[in-house]
Protein backbone atom coordinates (compact mmCIF):
# COMPACT_ATOMS: atom_id res chain seq x y z
CA UNK A 1 0.00 0.00 0.00
CA UNK A 2 1.02 3.58 -0.62
CA UNK A 3 0.03 7.01 0.61
CA UNK A 4 0.21 10.45 -0.95
CA UNK A 5 2.15 13.37 0.47
CA UNK A 6 2.86 16.97 -0.51
CA UNK A 7 6.61 17.44 -0.98
CA UNK A 8 8.31 20.83 -0.87
CA UNK A 9 11.63 21.00 -2.75
CA UNK A 10 12.44 24.67 -2.36
CA UNK A 11 11.32 27.84 -0.60
CA UNK A 12 8.34 29.53 -2.25
CA UNK A 13 8.17 26.65 -4.70
CA UNK A 14 4.96 24.71 -5.43
CA UNK A 15 4.35 21.49 -3.54
CA UNK A 16 4.52 18.25 -5.51
CA UNK A 17 2.17 15.36 -4.75
CA UNK A 18 4.15 12.12 -4.49
CA UNK A 19 3.41 8.58 -3.32
CA UNK A 20 5.37 6.64 -0.73
CA UNK A 21 5.02 3.06 0.53
CA UNK A 22 3.40 2.72 3.93
CA UNK A 23 6.10 1.84 6.46
CA UNK A 24 6.25 -1.18 8.70
CA UNK A 25 5.21 -0.01 12.17
CA UNK A 26 7.90 -0.69 14.74
CA UNK A 27 7.05 -1.67 18.34
CA UNK A 28 5.71 1.31 20.27
CA UNK A 29 4.93 3.36 17.14
CA UNK A 30 1.60 4.32 15.55
CA UNK A 31 0.74 4.87 11.90
CA UNK A 32 -1.94 7.54 11.62
CA UNK A 33 -4.38 8.10 8.78
CA UNK A 34 -4.51 11.90 8.70
CA UNK A 35 -8.03 13.30 8.35
CA UNK A 36 -7.27 17.03 8.49
CA UNK A 37 -4.11 19.16 8.57
CA UNK A 38 -4.21 22.93 9.00
CA UNK A 39 -1.85 25.46 7.45
CA UNK A 40 -0.38 27.16 10.49
CA UNK A 41 1.47 30.46 10.39
CA UNK A 42 4.65 28.48 11.04
CA UNK A 43 4.06 26.54 7.82
CA UNK A 44 3.90 29.83 5.93
CA UNK A 45 7.17 30.93 7.54
CA UNK A 46 8.80 27.65 6.47
CA UNK A 47 7.44 27.93 2.93
CA UNK A 48 8.75 31.50 2.62
CA UNK A 49 12.18 30.50 3.93
CA UNK A 50 11.92 32.65 7.05
CA UNK A 51 13.30 29.83 9.22
CA UNK A 52 16.76 28.27 8.88
CA UNK A 53 15.36 24.85 7.97
CA UNK A 54 17.30 23.17 5.16
CA UNK A 55 15.33 21.40 2.44
CA UNK A 56 17.22 18.41 1.00
CA UNK A 57 17.31 17.82 -2.77
CA UNK A 58 14.61 15.15 -2.54
CA UNK A 59 12.37 17.59 -0.70
CA UNK A 60 10.59 17.45 2.64
CA UNK A 61 7.10 16.88 4.03
CA UNK A 62 6.00 19.63 6.38
CA UNK A 63 2.82 20.29 8.38
CA UNK A 64 2.20 19.72 12.07
CA UNK A 65 -1.26 21.04 13.08
CA UNK A 66 -3.40 17.98 12.44
CA UNK A 67 -5.56 15.12 13.63
CA UNK A 68 -6.43 11.65 12.37
CA UNK A 69 -7.28 8.03 13.13
CA UNK A 70 -5.15 5.08 14.14
CA UNK A 71 -4.28 3.15 10.98
CA UNK A 72 -1.98 0.63 12.64
CA UNK A 73 -0.61 0.11 16.14
CA UNK A 74 2.92 -1.09 16.73
CA UNK A 75 3.50 -4.03 19.04
CA UNK A 76 2.95 -3.16 22.68
CA UNK A 77 0.68 -0.15 22.07
CA UNK A 78 -2.68 -0.83 23.70
CA UNK A 79 -3.51 2.51 25.34
CA UNK A 80 -3.04 6.23 24.82
CA UNK A 81 -0.88 8.37 27.11
CA UNK A 82 -3.70 8.63 29.67
CA UNK A 83 -4.17 4.85 29.86
CA UNK A 84 -7.37 4.72 27.80
CA UNK A 85 -7.64 1.72 25.47
CA UNK A 86 -6.53 2.38 21.91
CA UNK A 87 -7.40 0.45 18.76
CA UNK A 88 -7.33 0.86 15.00
CA UNK A 89 -9.89 3.40 13.83
CA UNK A 90 -9.81 5.48 17.02
CA UNK A 91 -9.62 9.24 16.51
CA UNK A 92 -6.56 10.74 18.16
CA UNK A 93 -4.62 13.93 18.73
CA UNK A 94 -0.91 13.94 19.47
CA UNK A 95 2.17 16.08 20.03
CA UNK A 96 3.93 16.67 16.73
CA UNK A 97 7.23 17.01 18.62
CA UNK A 98 9.00 14.48 20.81
CA UNK A 99 10.78 15.65 23.99
CA UNK A 100 13.71 13.34 24.65
CA UNK A 101 13.01 12.94 28.39
CA UNK A 102 16.74 12.76 29.14
CA UNK A 103 18.14 16.27 28.76
CA UNK A 104 18.58 18.89 31.49
CA UNK A 105 15.36 20.68 30.51
CA UNK A 106 13.27 17.49 30.40
CA UNK A 107 14.62 16.39 33.79
CA UNK A 108 13.43 19.72 35.21
CA UNK A 109 9.98 19.07 33.74
CA UNK A 110 10.36 21.70 31.01
CA UNK A 111 9.57 19.43 28.06
CA UNK A 112 8.59 22.35 25.82
CA UNK A 113 12.16 23.62 26.17
CA UNK A 114 13.78 20.32 25.16
CA UNK A 115 16.49 21.12 22.56
CA UNK A 116 15.96 17.70 20.97
CA UNK A 117 12.18 17.83 20.65
CA UNK A 118 12.07 18.04 16.85
CA UNK A 119 14.28 15.00 16.27
CA UNK A 120 11.24 12.98 15.14
CA UNK A 121 10.95 15.22 12.05
CA UNK A 122 14.49 14.55 10.82
CA UNK A 123 15.47 12.04 8.17
CA UNK A 124 15.02 11.65 4.45
CA UNK A 125 11.52 11.14 3.06
CA UNK A 126 13.09 8.59 0.71
CA UNK A 127 13.68 6.27 3.66
CA UNK A 128 11.06 4.70 5.95
CA UNK A 129 8.97 5.87 7.68
CA UNK A 130 8.67 8.52 4.91
CA UNK A 131 5.68 10.30 6.48
CA UNK A 132 7.39 12.88 8.70
CA UNK A 133 4.91 15.75 8.29
CA UNK A 134 1.18 16.41 8.36
CA UNK A 135 0.67 17.40 4.72
CA UNK A 136 0.13 13.79 3.76
CA UNK A 137 -2.42 11.02 3.95
CA UNK A 138 -0.43 9.34 6.73
CA UNK A 139 1.75 10.41 9.63
CA UNK A 140 4.19 8.25 11.56
CA UNK A 141 4.18 8.67 15.33
CA UNK A 142 7.47 7.36 16.65
CA UNK A 143 7.71 5.24 19.83
CA UNK A 144 7.28 7.18 23.04
CA UNK A 145 5.42 10.14 21.55
CA UNK A 146 2.33 11.46 23.34
CA UNK A 147 -1.10 10.53 22.00
CA UNK A 148 -4.64 11.03 23.31
CA UNK A 149 -8.03 9.73 22.22
CA UNK A 150 -10.50 12.29 20.91
CA UNK A 151 -14.08 12.37 22.26
CA UNK A 152 -16.73 11.52 19.67
CA UNK A 153 -18.47 14.81 20.43
CA UNK A 154 -15.66 16.83 18.83
CA UNK A 155 -15.41 17.28 15.06
CA UNK A 156 -12.14 17.21 13.11
CA UNK A 157 -12.59 20.93 12.45
CA UNK A 158 -12.44 21.57 16.20
CA UNK A 159 -9.69 19.07 16.92
CA UNK A 160 -7.21 19.84 14.12
CA UNK A 161 -5.84 23.01 15.84
CA UNK A 162 -5.55 21.32 19.25
CA UNK A 163 -1.96 20.11 18.93
CA UNK A 164 -0.65 23.54 17.94
CA UNK A 165 -2.64 26.79 18.20
CA UNK A 166 -4.95 25.89 21.06
CA UNK A 167 -2.43 24.07 23.25
CA UNK A 168 0.18 26.73 22.51
CA UNK A 169 -1.93 29.59 23.88
CA UNK A 170 -3.16 27.57 26.88
CA UNK A 171 0.42 26.83 27.87
CA UNK A 172 1.55 30.36 27.08
CA UNK A 173 -1.10 32.06 29.22
CA UNK A 174 -0.30 29.73 32.10
CA UNK A 175 3.43 30.50 31.76
CA UNK A 176 2.63 34.22 31.67
CA UNK A 177 0.85 33.89 35.01
CA UNK A 178 -2.59 35.09 33.92
CA UNK A 179 -4.71 35.63 37.02
CA UNK A 180 -8.39 36.10 37.77
CA UNK A 181 -9.68 39.54 36.69
CA UNK A 182 -6.51 40.44 34.78
CA UNK A 183 -6.69 42.68 31.73
CA UNK A 184 -5.29 40.94 28.64
CA UNK A 185 -4.36 42.66 25.38
CA UNK A 186 -4.13 40.37 22.34
CA UNK A 187 -1.96 41.58 19.44
CA UNK A 188 -3.35 39.71 16.43
CA UNK A 189 -6.80 38.14 16.02
CA UNK A 190 -5.83 35.27 13.74
CA UNK A 191 -5.87 31.58 14.66
CA UNK A 192 -3.67 32.01 17.74
CA UNK A 193 -5.35 35.21 18.85
CA UNK A 194 -8.92 33.93 18.64
CA UNK A 195 -8.05 30.82 20.62
CA UNK A 196 -6.23 32.95 23.18
CA UNK A 197 -9.28 35.19 23.66
CA UNK A 198 -11.52 32.23 24.47
CA UNK A 199 -8.91 30.62 26.73
CA UNK A 200 -8.26 33.87 28.62
CA UNK A 201 -12.01 34.28 29.12
CA UNK A 202 -12.26 30.78 30.60
CA UNK A 203 -9.23 31.43 32.81
CA UNK A 204 -11.04 34.34 34.41
CA UNK A 205 -9.68 37.39 32.62
CA UNK A 206 -11.59 40.50 33.63
CA UNK A 207 -11.07 42.47 30.42
CA UNK A 208 -9.83 41.29 27.00
CA UNK A 209 -8.75 43.74 24.30
CA UNK A 210 -8.24 42.39 20.76
CA UNK A 211 -5.96 44.32 18.39
CA UNK A 212 -5.90 43.77 14.62
CA UNK A 213 -6.24 45.59 11.32
CA UNK A 214 -8.87 43.40 9.68
CA UNK A 215 -12.47 44.29 10.60
CA UNK A 216 -13.75 40.74 9.94
CA UNK A 217 -11.25 39.33 12.42
CA UNK A 218 -12.15 41.93 15.03
CA UNK A 219 -15.82 41.08 14.66
CA UNK A 220 -14.97 37.41 15.18
CA UNK A 221 -12.87 38.39 18.21
CA UNK A 222 -16.00 39.81 19.85
CA UNK A 223 -17.78 36.51 19.30
CA UNK A 224 -14.87 34.75 21.00
CA UNK A 225 -15.22 36.91 24.11
CA UNK A 226 -13.25 40.11 23.52
CA UNK A 227 -14.65 43.02 25.55
CA UNK A 228 -13.09 45.65 23.30
CA UNK A 229 -11.41 45.73 19.90
CA UNK A 230 -8.89 48.06 18.30
CA UNK A 231 -8.63 48.54 14.54
CA UNK A 232 -5.05 49.70 14.12
CA UNK A 233 -6.01 51.40 10.86
CA UNK A 234 -8.44 53.64 12.72
CA UNK A 235 -6.98 54.34 16.16
CA UNK A 236 -3.94 53.97 18.39
CA UNK A 237 -3.75 50.58 20.06
CA UNK A 238 -1.55 51.96 22.84
CA UNK A 239 -3.91 54.84 23.50
CA UNK A 240 -6.95 52.57 23.56
CA UNK A 241 -5.33 50.12 25.98
CA UNK A 242 -4.38 52.96 28.31
CA UNK A 243 -7.88 54.44 28.11
CA UNK A 244 -9.46 51.10 28.98
CA UNK A 245 -7.10 50.51 31.92
CA UNK A 246 -7.22 54.01 33.43
CA UNK A 247 -3.69 54.70 32.20
CA UNK A 248 -2.27 51.62 33.90
CA UNK A 249 -1.69 49.26 30.98
CA UNK A 250 -2.62 45.60 30.59
CA UNK A 251 -1.58 42.93 33.06
CA UNK A 252 -0.68 40.57 30.22
CA UNK A 253 -0.01 41.52 26.60
CA UNK A 254 0.22 38.68 24.06
CA UNK A 255 2.11 38.95 20.76
CA UNK A 256 0.29 36.51 18.48
CA UNK A 257 0.62 38.12 15.06
CA UNK A 258 4.23 37.26 14.20
CA UNK A 259 5.41 40.74 13.19
CA UNK A 260 8.51 42.07 15.02
CA UNK A 261 7.36 45.65 14.46
CA UNK A 262 4.52 45.27 16.99
CA UNK A 263 6.82 44.33 19.88
CA UNK A 264 7.95 47.81 21.03
CA UNK A 265 4.37 49.06 21.24
CA UNK A 266 3.29 45.82 22.92
CA UNK A 267 5.91 46.26 25.63
CA UNK A 268 4.66 49.79 26.22
CA UNK A 269 1.12 48.43 26.73
CA UNK A 270 2.26 46.26 29.65
CA UNK A 271 1.55 47.74 33.06
CA UNK A 272 4.37 48.11 35.56
CA UNK A 273 4.94 44.66 37.01
CA UNK A 274 3.08 43.03 34.11
CA UNK A 275 4.09 40.42 31.54
CA UNK A 276 4.66 40.41 27.79
CA UNK A 277 3.94 36.99 26.27
CA UNK A 278 5.86 36.42 23.03
CA UNK A 279 4.64 33.52 20.87
CA UNK A 280 4.19 34.76 17.31
CA UNK A 281 7.69 35.83 16.26
CA UNK A 282 9.35 32.56 15.33
CA UNK A 283 11.40 33.83 12.36
CA UNK A 284 15.06 34.09 13.35
CA UNK A 285 17.42 36.94 12.58
CA UNK A 286 14.89 39.75 12.86
CA UNK A 287 15.24 42.58 15.34
CA UNK A 288 13.51 45.70 16.56
CA UNK A 289 14.80 48.50 18.80
CA UNK A 290 13.54 48.53 22.38
CA UNK A 291 14.50 50.54 25.45
CA UNK A 292 15.66 47.99 28.08
CA UNK A 293 15.38 50.59 30.84
CA UNK A 294 11.59 50.51 30.40
CA UNK A 295 11.68 46.86 31.45
CA UNK A 296 13.89 47.62 34.43
CA UNK A 297 12.01 50.66 35.71
CA UNK A 298 8.71 49.04 34.91
CA UNK A 299 9.54 45.69 36.52
CA UNK A 300 8.14 44.09 33.37
CA UNK A 301 8.69 40.49 32.32
CA UNK A 302 9.01 38.98 28.85
CA UNK A 303 7.99 35.33 28.57
CA UNK A 304 8.86 33.52 25.35
CA UNK A 305 6.99 30.30 24.59
CA UNK A 306 7.19 27.82 21.75
CA UNK A 307 5.20 24.56 21.77
CA UNK A 308 3.98 23.25 25.14
CA UNK A 309 4.28 20.49 27.69
CA UNK A 310 2.33 17.33 26.70
CA UNK A 311 -0.05 17.53 29.68
CA UNK A 312 -1.72 20.48 27.93
CA UNK A 313 -3.28 18.30 25.20
CA UNK A 314 -5.93 16.56 27.35
CA UNK A 315 -6.72 19.91 28.98
CA UNK A 316 -7.24 21.38 25.51
CA UNK A 317 -9.67 18.57 24.64
CA UNK A 318 -11.60 19.14 27.86
CA UNK A 319 -11.71 22.86 27.07
CA UNK A 320 -13.29 22.11 23.69
CA UNK A 321 -15.82 19.73 25.22
CA UNK A 322 -16.94 22.42 27.69
CA UNK A 323 -16.97 25.38 25.31
CA UNK A 324 -17.71 24.09 21.78
CA UNK A 325 -21.22 25.64 21.95
CA UNK A 326 -20.10 28.76 23.83
CA UNK A 327 -17.63 30.14 21.29
CA UNK A 328 -17.64 29.87 17.46
CA UNK A 329 -14.44 27.84 17.58
CA UNK A 330 -15.22 26.15 14.29
CA UNK A 331 -14.99 29.52 12.54
CA UNK A 332 -11.24 29.63 13.16
CA UNK A 333 -11.11 27.25 10.21
CA UNK A 334 -12.23 29.43 7.34
CA UNK A 335 -11.25 27.50 4.18
CA UNK A 336 -10.89 23.80 3.28
CA UNK A 337 -9.01 22.23 0.38
CA UNK A 338 -8.21 18.65 -0.67
CA UNK A 339 -4.55 17.64 -0.38
CA UNK A 340 -4.25 17.81 -4.18
CA UNK A 341 -5.00 21.55 -3.98
CA UNK A 342 -2.34 22.36 -1.40
CA UNK A 343 -0.80 25.07 -3.60
CA UNK A 344 -4.16 26.81 -3.87
CA UNK A 345 -4.47 26.52 -0.08
CA UNK A 346 -1.07 28.15 0.50
CA UNK A 347 -1.80 30.92 -1.97
CA UNK A 348 -5.06 31.62 -0.14
CA UNK A 349 -3.49 31.44 3.32
CA UNK A 350 -0.49 33.63 2.50
CA UNK A 351 -1.23 37.01 4.06
CA UNK A 352 2.12 38.75 4.27
CA UNK A 353 1.38 41.19 1.41
CA UNK A 354 -2.33 41.65 1.97
CA UNK A 355 -2.88 42.13 5.69
CA UNK A 356 -5.50 44.82 5.19
CA UNK A 357 -8.05 42.79 3.25
CA UNK A 358 -7.58 39.16 4.21
CA UNK A 359 -10.15 37.68 6.57
CA UNK A 360 -8.84 34.11 6.55
CA UNK A 361 -7.81 32.67 9.91
CA UNK A 362 -6.91 29.05 9.12
CA UNK A 363 -6.94 26.97 5.93
CA UNK A 364 -7.16 23.18 6.23
CA UNK A 365 -6.29 20.25 4.00
CA UNK A 366 -8.75 17.37 4.08
CA UNK A 367 -7.51 13.90 3.23
CA UNK A 368 -10.82 12.26 2.37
Amino acid sequence: MKGKAAVLKGFRQPYEIQEFPLPDVEPGAILIKVSMANICGSDLHIWRGDLPIPIPPEGAIFGHEMTGRVAKLGAGVTTDSMGDSLKEGDRIVYCYFNPCGKCYQCLLGHRAACPNKLSNMTGSIQQPPHFLGGFAEYYYLRPGMFVFKVPDSLSDELVAPVNCALSQVIYGLIQAGLRFDDTVAIQGAGGLGLNAIAVAREMGAGQIIAIDGVPARLELAKQFGADATVDINQESALGKVFDLTKGRGADVVCELVGLPAVVPEGLMMVRQGGTYLEIGNISMGQSVPIDPSALVWGNKKIVGVVMYDPWVLPQALHFLERTRDKYPIGKVLSHKFPLSKINDAFNQAEWINRQKDVAITRAALTMG
